[in-house]
């Protein structure tokens, strides 16, 4: 039997502890694969691997098949990786939906179909990981599996952390069938997951992870019909398993440092740095972002602007956003993520950072100067927060912007930024810094965002002649529109570009349009170049396919720079930026509704306590997306829609009489008013309801999102008479019939041709 391993860390310790407790003893002394064996094995999966564990009538049972049906259910809606917490300690525990024996079936699967897709070629794959426990197990599980299976990987040298956003970029940039990444973005420790990302580098939309499920479903009937089915694993010395491609171009950072200097790495931005007299704090989570950033940094000749903050790895992220207690007040293991940007609520009902609040910045600033800048980024690199010390003096200011803020001291604040808002920021810095060079007029310039992103970018945008356009939650869906984009520009250079948004607007983007912005309200961005990206063999792009806090460093950096040498503060630039442009919706709100403790290690009451919260993440979710589809298709009037809101939410102060329309936008329900907007939107990966919103008005917006993110979803008199059972009940269905339309109109379907690779 394994022991338990210790940590010097207290909280860390109690979680070890927690979890080793929960775990029972067949599942620790399970021996399926041992991948200490640097040799060549093989692990046979048996009929009785797929049924429930017994220990007298099936001691081998792993559940594989319950495993397997929720898999595949998160497949299909998942918005960033199929995510889930893994046992830390144990990782072949199969009862939890990440472990080994899952992530050997997936990787298996996406072989074989890429092996049907492409026999007798040359199929190289990058994988690469950050920080988060058993992720270089993983990491080792997926490119021996892949090597057996005749499919070469590029791994970093010495299987080093890299970012997401490096991954997806040397994807696209050396031509790549696609790769494998291992994170769970600025989720909580003990979850993990494989992004997918396909030839372009952006993660495999729904269809795309659908047809490696099916070869999972293949798999399990072989074994059903004939007893057992054998899988391979390659000795971990397998030449199929490629470091020294990684090794030659510094595991990306060069292309990736060249890349920059053709966007926004210019010398307008760089100068702007180098004369900065003082430094920019970058926070460090989880401590895997350093090794790659601090890199390129220096080769722009800029790393002397910065100070570090957790430069070390840990997957336990240095107990940020760790808690001994509850929300509840309840004595439990509790943890809120990375997300810097997460508020939460007091017993008293007063709001707090419960992220920031563990980075401990009363201590960590207090002998930085005021007007320090603090850019926190999360483990796998591709958020940013952007924060800054004040005057407490500003307090009124702060407020009525709608900037949240954390007393440091009796003199300090720290200003906390919405992406909302610090990305509206860099999009009209980097807007003046193209005009500045000359280039702003030489192409027609576009952005693409999220729904629930704020209407502020939609308002600056039009003030901007910047044409918009919307998708869903997911920077695959960002993705999707650039592909759109991109064919159509190779295809007919010479006419204007027109694509469709998810509301179902036909958008205009001129013709040979480039790139501004794209971005989502959850931290991530990437910024276009003035010249189309072009890989190795020659594909083009308006932008990389994955958000990149770099990119966004570099920019924050410059207007930083800029705005010290006339010291003004971020939140007066934005105050600026709101009355230069007429803004009017200049609040945002999200609300995070979590139904459960995604931190419980005992994984039946997990299991349980994630089936009750998804039920009633799935009826929140279904009281609004019934009335949109059934707006959509005629079935009832605005007016009705209005009734049945107000008939609602009329006795909790709401009033919907002011309501524009409701839409499905591709995975929420959007409700826009004539001075707001609040989305519902159920998470595409946990049981969690999360609530946006943006407008005219801070409390007001706050008030909507809370009480309509916190329905119950209990359908009323009036709703059942309007729309019926049967309509109620396929509203999903018929929800994701107009989702999958939306993706494929248009879509860039162009196949991949595997290149005549000329590294070694």
């Amino acid at each position: 039997m394994t022991e338990l391993i210790k940590s010097d860390n207290e909280l860390e310790n109690e979680l070890f502890k927690s979890v080793y407790s929960k775990t029972p003893d067949y599942i620790k002394n399970l021996n399926l694969m041992n991948f200490d064996n640097k040799g060549f094995f093989s692990f046979t999966l048996k009929k009785e691997h797929l049924l429930p564990y017994d220990e007298k009538t099936n001691p081998q049972g792993l559940n594989l098949e319950e495993w397997f049906a929720n898999y595949a259910k998160e497949a299909k809606v998942s918005t960033a990786g199929i995510r889930g917490p893994q046992n830390i300690l144990f990782p072949q525990d199969t009862r939890f939906p990440i472990n080994l024996v899952g992530i050997v079936l997936a990787t298996l699967a996406k072989a074989l179909v890429a092996k049907e897709k492409y026999p007798d070629k040359r199929i190289v794959k990058v994988a690469g990981c950050e920080v988060r426990y058993n992720s270089k197990l993983f990491l080792d599980a997926i490119a021996r599996i892949q090597a057996a299976n005749g499919i070469e990987t590029l791994v970093p040298a010495d299987r080093q952390t890299i970012p997401i956003w490096l991954a997806s970029f040397l994807a696209f940039k050396l031509d790549l069938l696609g790769g494998e990444y291992i994170t769970s973005s600025h989720g909580i420790s003990v979850k993990n997951a494989t992004k997918d990302l396909n030839c372009q580098g952006s993660q495999y939309l729904p269809e795309e992870s659908m047809e490696f499920v099916n070869k999972i479903q293949e798999i399990f009937d072989e074994v059903k019909e004939n007893g057992s089915y054998i899988i391979k694993i390659s000795a971990e010395d397998n030449p199929l398993i490629n470091e020294s491609v990684m090794k030659s171009i510094d595991n990306g950072v060069d292309l990736y440092v060249e890349y920059l200097k053709s966007g926004v790495a210019k010398d307008i931005n760089l100068d702007l740095i180098k004369s900065f007299n003082s430094k920019i704090v970058i926070e460090n989570v989880g401590g895997s972002a350093y090794r790659t950033l601090s890199r390129v940094l220096n080769k722009l000749g800029i790393s002397d602007k910065f100070s570090w903050f957790n430069t070390e790895e840990d997957p336990f992220f240095h107990s940020i956003g760790k808690y001994n207690i509850t929300p509840k007040g309840e004595k439990a293991f509790y943890d809120y993520s990375v997300d810097a940007t997460v508020l939460a609520k007091k017993s008293d009902g007063t709001k707090f950072f419960p992220v920031i609040n563990t980075l401990h910045y009363d201590e960590k600033l207090k002998d930085f100067p005021v007007g320090t800048a603090v850019l926190i980024t999360d483990p796998d690199h591709d958020r940013l927060t952007i924060t800054q010390t004040e005057s407490i003096k500003r307090i009124p200011d702060l407020e009525n912007l709608g900037i949240d803020y954390i007393q440091l001291s009796d003199d300090v604040v720290l200003t906390v930024f919405t992406a909302n808002q610090a990305f509206l920021m860099l999009m009209d810095f980097w807007a003046k810094q193209l005009k500045t060079q000359g280039l702003w007029k030489n192409h027609p310039r576009f952005m693409i965002k999220t729904t629930a992103s704020a209407l502020s970018w939609d308002e600056w945008a039009a003030k901007n002649d910047v044409k918009v356009v919307n998708v869903p939650v997911g920077f695959k869906e960002i993705a999707n529109i650039m592909k759109k984009v991109e064919l159509k520009i190779k295809n007919n250079p010479d006419k204007e570009v027109i694509v469709d948004d998810v509301f179902g607007n036909s958008i205009n983007l001129g013709v040979n349009p480039r790139l501004l912005f794209g971005g989502e309200e959850s931290g991530g961005m990437i910024m276009g170049t003035e010249d189309l990206i072009k890989s190795q063999h020659g594909r083009c792009a308006v932008a990389m396919r994955e958000k990149s806090a770099t990119e966004a460093i570099i920019v924050a950096s410059a207007l930083i720079a800029e705005l010290a040498s006339l010291h003004v503060s971020l939140s007066e630039y934005l105050s600026n930026v709101f009355n230069r442009n007429k803004i009017i919706g200049r609040f945002d709100t999200r609300v995070d509704i979590a139904y459960y403790n995604e931190s419980e290690p005992d994984i039946n009451k997990l299991k349980q306590a994630k089936v009750e919260g998804e039920a009633l993440r799935t009826k929140n979710d279904l009281f609004y997306l019934s009335l949109a589809i059934a707006k959509r298709q005629d079935v009832i009037s605005m007016e009705e829609v209005i009734k049945v809101l107000n008939d609602r939410f009329f006795s909790e102060g709401l009033n919907f009489n002011n309501l524009k329309s409701i839409k499905f936008v591709g995975d929420g329900t959007y409700l826009e008013f004539d001075d707001k907007y609040i989305e519902i939107r159920p998470s595409g990966t946990d049981a969690k309801t999360k609530a946006y919103g943006g407008g005219l008005n801070k409390e007001d917006i706050e008030k909507y999102a809370a009480v309509l993110g916190n329905y119950s979803g209990e359908r009323t008199y009036l709703h059942q008479s309007l729309i019926s059972d049967e309509f109620y009940n396929s509203a999903k269905d018929i929800a994701m019939d107009y989702y999958l339309k939306f993706v494929e109109k248009d879509a860039n379907n162009e196949p991949f041709d595997i290149p005549e690779y000329n590294f070694n």
